[in-house]
């Protein structure tokens, strides 16, 4: 494991100066501010930085994710979600990505002064706002009540590895995560593998078999997710508060119209035999991608494949001359 050490007090000092310069602040786990849905995560961050108002932390919040390049149709619905979610008290939760986080956060900042709101979520250090093409929705965010929050250090620029790190944040602050447009690989099902171990309600948008952006997300649907769409089929399946802890993941699957039991997503990374293999061969060194396959009896699609999914995990790290090595 990689060892770990406490910053020491210059630098400590220099974030906190930069951060107030900035109108925020830290929130400390253990301290009233700090959400309680987070403080149940067993990996919860032990310092938050808070751009905005902490009060929206501790409303009743659900997190709307989803595709980068989402259809005009999904943008629609997750903006349509966001907004009669906020009408409806609950914060909206997302991680400003383009796409689908962009239109849940305009549509929760829609329903102005009478909704409840949205958080957003950034992987790099909370003055690193990424794309850049959001930054007016940042400012607009916090101009209009809600928050962004981060967990890396300020000035940290948000990397590949940075992103499932900030997805078990999204879900963790919220009752529930509703996935509306999904690849079959993704972030997005990131978030949702994470909200089952979580304890939180997952739900899916349907979508076309035709469309590649929908394969995940309907995989989640086969899997046991709530099948959504309309806010009705969101805030009657959900639970009047987050758990208090983080139950232990278990095989469940909803028969006909009642669910016996909450949707399992808590599985591992499914790698079969080849993919065993090639984790095997990896360290935390660098090792050539041209290596792996001239000692893997495989194809190349499997092992771009297995390193895809790796990479998601944030269990992969790439590096220059096409090397990748398991992060620590």
């Amino acid at each position: 494991q990689a060892k770990v050490s406490a910053a020491s007090r210059a630098v400590v000092e220099r974030e906190m100066k930069a951060l107030a310069d900035l109108g925020g602040r830290f929130i400390v786990k253990g301290e009233m501010a700090y959400p309680a849905t987070l403080a149940a995560m067993p990996d919860a961050p032990p310092v938050l930085s808070l751009l905005g108002d902490a009060a929206i932390l501790h409303r009743s919040c659900v997190a709307v994710v989803g595709a980068r390049n989402g259809s005009i149709n999904g943008r629609q619905l997750a903006e349509g979600f966001g907004r009669e979610l906020s009408a409806r008290g609950y914060a909206v939760v997302s991680g400003l990505a383009r796409g689908i986080d962009t239109a849940a956060h305009l549509g929760a900042l829609a329903a102005g002064a009478d909704g409840s709101g949205t958080i957003a979520v950034l992987a790099g250090g909370i003055d690193q706002i990424y794309p850049q093409e959001n930054a007016p929705l940042y400012r607009r965010i916090l101009a209009e009540g809600g928050a962004v929050i981060g967990e890396t250090a300020f000035g940290t620029a948000p990397t590949a590895r940075h992103f499932p790190r900030r997805n078990r944040i999204v879900s963790g602050l919220s009752l529930g995560v509703v996935v509306v447009e999904a690849a079959a690989r993704s972030g997005s099902l990131i978030t949702a593998r994470l909200a089952a171990e979580q304890g939180r309600e997952v739900f899916a948008v349907p979508g076309s078999p035709l469309d590649a952006r929908c394969r995940g997300s309907n995989a989640l649907i086969r899997d046991g997710a709530w099948l959504t769409e309309t806010v009705p089929d969101i805030v009657s399946n959900l639970p009047e508060a987050a758990p208090t802890q983080i139950p232990r993941p278990a095989l469940i699957r909803k028969e006909a119209k009642t669910a016996v039991e909450k949707p399992n997503f808590a599985h591992k990374i499914q790698i079969d035999d080849a993919g065993s293999q090639i984790e095997a061969l990896l360290s935390a060194g660098p090792t050539a991608v041209d290596e792996i396959l001239r000692q893997c009896q495989t194809s190349p699609s499997i092992i771009a494949g297995v390193l895809l999914e790796l990479e998601l995990a944030g269990r992969l790290e790439r590096h220059p001359g096409n090397a990748v090595s398991l992060v620590s």
